[in-house]
């Protein structure tokens, strides 16, 4: 009844058409999202870019090189997610929304590799250390670079929970943590003021521990959702939704994935065996409905219906258990 009153108030459709335009738009502002904060984050770099050339400052180089591959992120995203509106094929029968999963890869690789950069230039200048010039324009650089993070951040993991993209989502988090070690490299430069030299070096190799953090967290996700994980609690509003619809007596095998920002599901549930096929197929029909309204971000559902096995007589799955892999 909530779900017909749903419809009743706000009148939508389940259609395969319907959904992939949804599918559509949701990309397309996750491009929009991409693009605008790669202009942002560009243009932090750049002026960050120029100071550091005056300046000399390893700290504040370190967060700009951080700044520049943060940037650069938004390129292989940006890809991902052109495939992924490529309709499936015949050899590509999911479609092409894994690209994501490899554009994570990508944002790993890139991670790391400003990881390293930053780490050698601390190294360079803690042994070999030098006076940092123009210290009120390293401060100011770095000011900027936090608020260009921060906003970035904001507008990567607001329009990331909206259509369900965990690596725009984490490109978000990466950039708040950017905005954090903007504020560090106004440590080196109060310190540098204070004619400690060594000050621009150690916020460097801070900065790239920093870094370290937010990859130990990139890959972390990365490898989740290539590995098909999801959060529990969508399995169990899953469950408690199948359990819901008329005639399904109880939930067998339930899968979920990712696919690219979108997901799919896989189901069994029992029902009744005196049901003719075509009632057994009605519940199934409720049941992917159910399913597209407790689970967010579902476009499709296959649900397989199971009767109860008749007394005394073989389990009808019984031929197919030595195809099951151990």
């Amino acid at each position: 009844m909530r779900h017909q009153a749903a419809h009743v108030l706000r009148p939508h459709s389940h259609e395969t058409a319907d959904r992939t335009d949804r599918a559509l738009e949701s990309s397309a502002r996750g491009m929009r999202a991409l693009w605008t904060s790669f202009a942002v984050l560009g243009a932090t770099a750049l002026a960050q870019a120029v100071v550091v050339v005056a300046s000399g400052s390893v700290a504040l180089l370190g967060d700009t090189v951080h700044n520049a591959a943060d940037a650069l992120t938004a390129v292989p995203l940006g890809i991902a997610f052109v495939l992924g509106r490529r309709a499936a094929t015949r050899r590509f029968t999911y479609g092409y929304g894994r690209a994501e999963d490899l554009a994570g890869l990508a944002i790993v690789l890139t991670i790391t590799a400003s990881a390293a950069f930053a780490a050698w230039t601390a190294v360079d200048r803690l042994l070999g250390p030098r006076a940092v010039d123009h210290l009120p324009a390293v401060a100011a650089a770095a000011v900027v670079g936090f608020l260009g993070n921060e906003w970035v951040a904001r507008y990567r993991i607001r329009v990331g929970r909206d259509i369900g993209s965990a690596a725009l989502v984490a490109d978000g988090l990466h950039a708040r943590t950017d905005a954090l070690t903007s504020l560090a490299v106004l440590l080196s430069a109060g310190g540098s003021a204070l004619g400690w030299r060594l000050a621009d070096p150690l916020v460097g190799l801070a900065i790239t521990a920093a870094i370290l953090l937010v990859l130990r967290d990139a890959a972390r996700e990365v490898f989740r959702r290539v590995m098909d994980a999801v959060d529990p609690s969508l399995v169990d509003a899953a469950e408690q939704a199948l359990l819901a619809v008329p005639g399904v007596r109880g939930v067998g095998e339930l899968r979920l994935r990712w696919i690219g920002h979108r997901l799919r599901a896989e189901v069994a549930v029992l029902v009744g065996g005196e049901l003719t096929v075509r009632e057994a197929h009605q519940v199934a029909v409720d049941a992917e409905h159910a399913l597209l309204h407790a689970v967010p971000r579902l476009t499709a559902a296959l649900i397989h219906a199971d009767p109860p096995p008749l007394p005394g007589t073989a389990d009808p799955h019984a031929r197919l258990a030595h195809h099951a892999t151990a």
